[in-house]
């Protein structure tokens, strides 16, 4: 898949972006945090760098000591507002900056095991010259899933589309007890790493706050409000993501059992 997906966008320049800021609100300096010998900020520019998709990956950050990490182990950084929402505004900074690539690639800046494979995935979506923003998807298994506020569900069309994201379960089963709803249908989560053309990563960040974006704190709402459509792809891989300083305890015993390199 990933020759293929390499010489259908030989042509096309894809840059992977990491928004990487120091003053989280729940887990302040999480991008410097050790995560068995490496910071996770290195963890994830290493990975990414592996995806075959990509001509570049930079770290968007808007903080010196995470500057000064980057320049440590090697990798690009480029320097951002401290006032962005959101990574996706981080991203448009950037590509202000760094104006000659045809494609983004957001990726998750707390994910520190996420697979080249599911970077390449995502850019595969831009075959199609009509897609202008992409994300990935993934099939829900359990019950807990679906019932998770904090992991949010998308409901697609038969083109793979997206119709809806939302923190509720979607779509409400009628004819079944909330147990069994799993058997009853395919939900799927979203796995938040987005890819954007340029023009319209430009475009969606121009865009004030919608209805159904504040609804849900959900900014992909916002771009669907406002007629553009996101493209999905399925994925099998799980993601790790670090949230809080409870999330990093759990996989740091993981991995010391594991006796990760």
């Amino acid at each position: 898949m990933q020759i293929n997906i390499i010489h259908a966008l030989e042509n096309q320049k894809i840059i992977g972006i990491i928004p990487a800021r120091y003053a989280s609100t729940r887990f302040p300096g999480k991008p410097l945090v050790d995560i068995a010998g490496k910071t996770m900020i290195q963890r994830v520019y290493e990975q990414a760098s592996k995806a075959q998709s990509l001509s570049k990956v930079v770290i968007a950050t808007d903080d010196e000591r995470i500057a000064d990490e980057v320049k440590r182990f090697g990798g690009e950084y480029v320097f951002t507002s401290s006032n962005h929402q959101s990574g996706t505004d981080r991203c448009a900074e950037v590509i202000e900056q760094l104006s000659d690539f045809d494609i983004v690639i957001n990726i998750q800046g707390d994910e520190p095991f996420i697979e080249p494979a599911q970077i390449d995935l995502l850019t595969s979506c831009f075959n199609e010259e009509k897609v202008q923003l992409a994300t990935l998807i993934k099939p829900i298994q359990s019950q807990e899933s679906i019932y998770n506020p904090n992991s949010p569900k998308v409901v697609i069309d038969i083109n793979g589309r997206a119709m809806y994201f939302s923190r509720s379960p979607i779509p409400f089963i009628r004819n079944g007890e909330p147990g069994v709803w799993a058997e009853k249908h395919q939900f799927y989560k979203h796995i938040g790493i987005y890819g954007y053309r340029t023009e319209s990563l430009k475009a969606i960040t121009k865009l004030p706050p919608s209805s159904l974006e504040l609804a849900e704190s959900l900014e992909q709402l916002r771009w669907i409000e406002n007629g553009f459509y996101i493209q999905t792809k399925v994925t099998d891989l799980e993601t790790v993501a670090i949230d809080t300083p409870e999330d990093l305890l759990k996989l740091n015993k993981l991995l010391e059992a594991l006796k990760l390199e």
